[in-house]
């Protein structure tokens, strides 16, 4: 296969994307990017070292589009919390499948360790410190990150809500009464509704 005149990181990023957003993160690696960008395995090896490389391209190349800037300081620190929050559910919920990369690679990723840092600080100024800052950090970071792959894999208003629904009530009788009431509940209605009982507790 003849090689690409100008193989750039965000060319190679788009590649890997497609393959991501088409055929999930099984799907990925070096051979099928390569397919993609019309060129050998042995090519792409030009370009990266490996999977793992490809992989924190894609997810610079998508979290780079969050807005990591502060908001207003004189919001209540809950209100800018699901700002950030929802500046991170909003890219991400474009690309599900980059959602578990980005826990991956968050040391190595300056998108996400631009936006933690703008959520400590949020955090810093509302009275959070030590191991109570670490903990509501990470209690963020996994709502925002499993709520959305939830929301990928087992959507409320998906086939799985209905099968629950439909248990025996006489063996799992608040499952069944749960999933019936769950078939209600629209996605950012169950999104935002966790993130307020989250930023409750993390005050209390």
């Amino acid at each position: 296969m003849p090689r690409p005149r100008s193989l750039t990181p965000d060319r190679l990023a788009s590649a890997a994307l497609s393959v991501l957003d088409r055929d999930g993160l099984a799907g990925l690696s070096m051979r099928t990017v390569a397919k993609e960008l019309g060129m050998s395995t042995m090519a792409l090896y030009r370009y990266v070292a490996d999977r793992e490389e490809l992989e924190l391209l894609v997810v610079e190349s998508v979290l780079g589009a969050v807005d990591t800037g502060a908001p207003a300081a004189d919001l209540p620190w809950r209100e800018r919390v699901e700002i950030m929050v929802r500046r991170m559910r909003d890219t991400l919920s474009a690309h599900p499948s980059v959602t578990p990369l980005s826990v991956a690679h968050r040391h190595h990723s300056r998108a996400v360790l631009r936006w933690s840092e703008t959520v400590l600080g949020i955090l810093t100024d509302a009275g959070f410190a030590g191991e109570r800052r670490v903990v509501a950090l990470r209690a963020l970071i996994a709502y925002v990150n499993g709520a959305l792959q939830l929301a990928h894999l087992g959507a409320l208003s998906g086939p799985g809500t209905a099968a629950i629904s439909a248990l025996a009530p006489e063996e799992f009788p608040l499952m069944a009464e749960t999933a019936r009431s769950a078939q209600g509940v629209d996605a950012e209605r169950e999104f935002l509704g966790g993130l307020a009982v989250l930023l409750r507790g993390l005050d209390a």
